[in-house]
C-alpha cells in the first residue's frame, strides 16, 4: 500500500513539474496586458494607457542553444551598480552553503550570501569584493545577477581597523547579558572574522 502511494506521489510530482514551465522557458519578450489597454480606450479614448513597471523592463535574453563563452554579470548595491552586465570568466560567489564557482552555461540558481569574499575573474584579471549579504541569481541564459546589501573592495579594507573591531565584538560578545545584545555581538564577530579570513587568506 505504501508503495502504491509513494508512486503516485511520484507521477503527480512529475506531472506538476511537467505542466509548470520554468522562468527561463517564458517568452523573452513581455507581453503588453491587452485588455487593459482595451478598457482604458472605451473610458478615456484621448489619453495614453499609463506606464506599468513592467514597460520600464528590459527582456530578458533567450536561453542561448549553446554555452557562451562569456557570463554576463549584474553586480548591484542599494546606492549604485558595481557592475552592470559586464562579461566575465566566472564569479565566485561565498554562499551560505558554501563557496560557489560560476561560469558560463551554469544551472538555474539562487543563493543567499554570507560575509565573504565575492570574486571577479577575467582573464588573469581577479577583481575581489568583500560582502556582507545578500543574494545571488543564477540564471540559465549565462547571465548573474548578485545583490549584495554592503560591498568594498578588498584592496581599500584596513587591517588594523578589522583587528580592533574583531577584538571589541568579541569582548561585546563575552559581556553580552540580553539576547539582543548576544545576537548583536554574534554578528559583529562572524562579520570581522570573515573580513580577516578574506585578508589574510
Amino acid at each position: 500500500m505504501f508503495r502504491q502511494v509513494s508512486r503516485n506521489l511520484v507521477t503527480r510530482a512529475t506531472t506538476l513539474s511537467r505542466n509548470r514551465p520554468f522562468s527561463t522557458d517564458l517568452p523573452a519578450t513581455p507581453s503588453t496586458d491587452s485588455a487593459f489597454v482595451e478598457a482604458w480606450r472605451k473610458i478615456a479614448p484621448n489619453t495614453e494607457p499609463p506606464k506599468t513597471p513592467l514597460t520600464f523592463m528590459q527582456s530578458r535574453p533567450p536561453t542561448p542553444s549553446t554555452i557562451p563563452t562569456k557570463l554576463t554579470v549584474n553586480f548591484v548595491l542599494p546606492s549604485h551598480s558595481v557592475l552592470s552586465a559586464k562579461e566575465v570568466d566566472m564569479v565566485m560567489i561565498p554562499a551560505t552553503t558554501g563557496l560557489m564557482g560560476v561560469l558560463p552555461g551554469h544551472v538555474a540558481t539562487i543563493a543567499e550570501l554570507k560575509p565573504g569574499v565575492f570574486s571577479v575573474h577575467e582573464g588573469n584579471e581577479i577583481t575581489k569584493y568583500f560582502v556582507s549579504s545578500g543574494f545571488a541569481f543564477i540564471h540559465a541564459n549565462s547571465f548573474a545577477d548578485v545583490v549584495a546589501v554592503e560591498a568594498v573592495p578588498l584592496d581599500q579594507i584596513d587591517p588594523s581597523l578589522v583587528q580592533k573591531g574583531l577584538a571589541e565584538f568579541t569582548q561585546k560578545l563575552s559581556s553580552a547579558s540580553t539576547d539582543l545584545e548576544k545576537a548583536e555581538a554574534q554578528i559583529g564577530v562572524d562579520v570581522h572574522s570573515a573580513l580577516n579570513l578574506a585578508l589574510t587568506g
